[in-house]
């Protein structure tokens, strides 16, 4: 899939089905997304469903300038961001559930060493500040480019270049203390 622009014309010409696709595709990385700004599983995904629903309500916003993945993360962000200036509530930090996605020829052992691992760059990562956080998340978990990364942070590519660089030589620093 061509990161959405396809089926979105499909729905845009009747097919129904090509929305399903889309939400299959892209509706997990957005949610982890926007669970990055809010710290709330739950209410990432009801920001991720309103993200959605706002591309059926109003059908002729997104301009295909951009991926929609992009666009999408665009407005999730923006969601995210007015929740968090909204909400009344005590942040609750919860522990991130660990999965155990296992391969039956893994030995014990190494299974431990990989979720150690996890943890640590997880950790790590829980260190830095916001917006080099966002950055690492959206370059390596989303496999987004550093445009489409730039637009989602409303940065411009040479800001997200030097977060990146400065993450990773903070992550350096992080994980060299703990090993």
């Amino acid at each position: 899939m061509d990161n959405g622009a396809s089926s979105y014309r499909r729905f845009l010409d009747g097919d129904e089905s090509a929305f399903i696709e889309i939400m299959k595709e892209l509706f997990r990385g957005l949610v982890f997304f926007i669970d990055r700004y809010v710290h709330d599983i739950h209410a990432a995904e009801d920001i991720a469903i309103d993200t959605f629903s706002d591309l059926i309500v109003h059908k002729h916003r997104y301009n295909f300038k951009v991926t929609l993945k992009t666009y999408l993360y665009m407005v999730g962000r923006t969601r995210a961001l007015d929740y968090i200036r909204h909400r009344n509530v005590i942040d609750f930090t919860e522990l991130s559930e660990a999965q155990n996605l296992s391969d039956e020829s893994q030995t014990l052992e190494e299974t431990v060493l990989a979720d150690e691992r996890k943890r640590a760059v997880n950790a790590a990562i829980a260190k830095l500040p916001e917006d080099m956080r966002v950055v690492v998340h959206l370059i390596y978990f989303e496999e987004m480019t550093y445009e489409e990364a730039a637009r989602v942070m409303k940065k411009n590519r040479k800001q997200v270049d030097n977060l990146l660089y400065r993450a990773k030589k903070e992550l350096r620093i992080i994980l060299g203390e703990t090993c």
